[in-house]
């Protein structure tokens, strides 16, 4: 008999410190162990959904309640409710493409760092024979990192759901996650804009490009951003329409890309991106490398003593997280009348 056949699952490999359900499930199952064998390429979790013959995508997926056949089934109920509100997350998240990096902690207290040179300091001058090398001061910011619990809570009974297919109820989980990210990427915005209420400034606004968008208003911005480099433009519907109207977003390649893949690309080859919550007449532009950190304590969470025990109704599904800026001047917005 294969060793994750014979593992005993319970509640308490949700509580275990600074692991998750799958990382617990890995010291007692490792998944080298099964290299070279048909199991290899699962990880110990999708290992523990094989042992109990759960299906949990396609058209031939399990009910609900496949789940609660048994004590140790239903110890994997809560991490499936985690792995499919993740996927929601990640096919909506545009958090990647803004973030220059992620931080995870254990509490909830966080200062992040801080260094913004000056403009003399940015030059990089020659140093004369025996002269000092200039230098370049990194702190701790005198404020915490503010953190906000997103997510949503679950209001349904067992009753309602268990004759129901896995694979639709993994796509009501996916929307949760989706709601999650659109939610992480409004603070993220925020914070680029206003500053992180602390040490950081708001952006500097580069001017005003009339009545709409304008190539001129975004090569202003683009050549105030230097020396960081405009690798990305956040912007809402209506400023999207407009830069994609543009002359220069009709040239052959750029049709042929946004036509052919969905992926929009403005003339000055940064990444285009769909805020719809971005209510600002205008465009925030930055260099992705270096503006924004991502600060996480722990990943999605749920109530999984409730879920385990069949107690889905007002069970809360939700994440942990916060922005802080890193340099100021990575960052510019370009705002315009309104028409």
């Amino acid at each position: 008999m294969e060793h994750f056949e014979q593992l005993k699952l319970e509640k308490g490999m949700y509580n275990a410190p600074g692991k998750s359900f799958t990382q617990a499930l890995e010291e007692l199952d490792r998944s080298e162990h099964y290299a070279g064998t048909p199991l290899e390429g699962l990880d110990a979790y999708q290992r523990q959904l094989k042992r109990f013959d759960i299906r949990v995508s396609g058209p031939a997926s399990d009910l609900v309640e496949k789940f609660f056949q048994t004590g140790d089934s239903a110890a994997l109920f809560p991490e499936y409710v985690t792995r499919a509100v993740r996927q929601g997350m990640e096919q909506a998240d545009l958090l990647p493409h803004i973030v220059a990096t992620v931080t995870n902690i254990n509490g909830m207290d966080y200062r992040t760092l801080t260094s913004e040179p000056a403009e003399d300091d940015k030059r990089l001058k020659p140093v004369a024979e025996g002269a000092a090398i200039p230098q370049t001061l990194v702190t701790t910011k005198d404020h915490l990192v503010r953190l906000n619990k997103r997510g949503r809570m679950l209001v349904a009974s067992y009753e309602a759901l268990r004759f129901q297919k896995l694979d639709l109820f993994t796509v009501t989980l996916r929307q949760i996650g989706a709601y999650i990210a659109r939610a992480q990427l409004n603070d993220a915005v925020d914070v680029l804009v206003n500053g992180d209420g602390g040490g950081s400034s708001a952006a500097e606004n580069v001017g005003t490009a009339g009545n709409a968008v304008d190539y001129a208003a975004l090569v202003s911005l683009w050549g105030k951003l230097a020396p960081y480099q405009l690798n990305t433009l956040l912007a809402s519907t209506e400023t999207m329409q407009q830069v994609l109207n543009l002359t220069e977003m009709r040239d052959a390649q750029a049709g042929l890309n946004f036509q052919g893949t969905g992926k929009m690309v403005t003339p000055l080859g940064a990444n285009l991106l769909h805020v719809p919550a971005l209510a600002a007449k205008g465009v925030i532009g930055l260099d992705k490398t270096c503006a924004l950190e991502m600060v996480q304590a722990g990943g999605v969470t749920t109530d999984s003593d409730r879920l385990i025990d069949r107690q889905l109704e007002r069970t809360a599904i939700s994440a942990i997280a916060g922005f802080a800026k890193i340099f100021d001047g990575a960052v510019k917005t370009l705002h315009y009348q309104a028409s």
